[in-house]
């Protein structure tokens, strides 16, 4: 009798040996670029991770300048304006504003207004949807905020995220994502502090930053 079984199954080895190595092919290692691992390949996209990292250095480097040291004590007010993406990725801004936004409040010498903003999604509807109820008799009026209660911001943050690629040779190419921030006094309407924080991503060519 011929044994028909034996062709089948290296047939089958065969097959899941090439899915192996065109998997293989397809991964790579995910690293920031540092001078140990230049050589290295790693994804060309922004993540959490890169947010976090970006918005921490922002942080720092704001609370370290001292700008938010209200003379006498107390805290300033600070509206989020518009942080631009001009990146060819698809990103969530808020991400980024986010993490800056806590480190703020928790720092103690600011306070974040949500009452006007440089994007809608910063701002909470509630504010006005309430005023709105001044004249209606089924709500206590007392409890209802009157005219003249809305704080005014001292200062805004605005900021920008850029984006450069350039090829490395070896069939590489680096992306570098430039996170930039400014802190504007609104009335006198000068920057008091600014940073830029660097992102460095290393991929194939074939690779793709979006």
């Amino acid at each position: 009798m011929i044994n028909l079984r034996k062709p089948f199954n290296k047939y089958i080895t065969v097959i899941m040996l090439a899915v192996t190595l065109i998997l293989a092919g397809c991964s790579s290692n995910v690293e920031y670029v540092t001078a140990d691992n230049s050589d290295d390949a790693i994804s060309l996209g922004l993540d959490s991770q890169d947010f976090e990292h970006a918005a921490q250095e922002a942080l720092n480097s704001l609370l370290a300048s001292n700008t938010l040291n209200k003379p006498g004590g107390g805290r300033y007010i600070v509206a989020i304006g518009k942080v631009v993406n001009d990146t060819t990725l698809r990103i969530d801004t808020d991400m980024l504003v986010k993490k800056i936004r806590i480190g703020m409040l928790q720092s103690g010498k600011a306070v974040i207004t949500t009452a006007i903003a440089g994007n809608s999604k910063n701002v909470d509807d509630l504010i006005y949807d309430v005023r709105e109820l001044r004249d209606n008799d089924e709500f206590k009026q007392d409890t209802i905020a009157g005219k003249g209660t809305l704080y005014a911001p001292d200062f805004s943050l605005t900021g920008k995220i850029l984006q450069r690629i350039s090829r490395t040779g070896k069939n590489k190419q680096l992306v570098e994502y430039y996170v930039q921030l400014t802190l504007t006094e609104i009335k006198s309407g000068l920057a008091y502090w600014e940073n830029e924080s660097t992102v460095r991503k290393l991929g194939s060519n074939k690779s793709t930053a979006w």
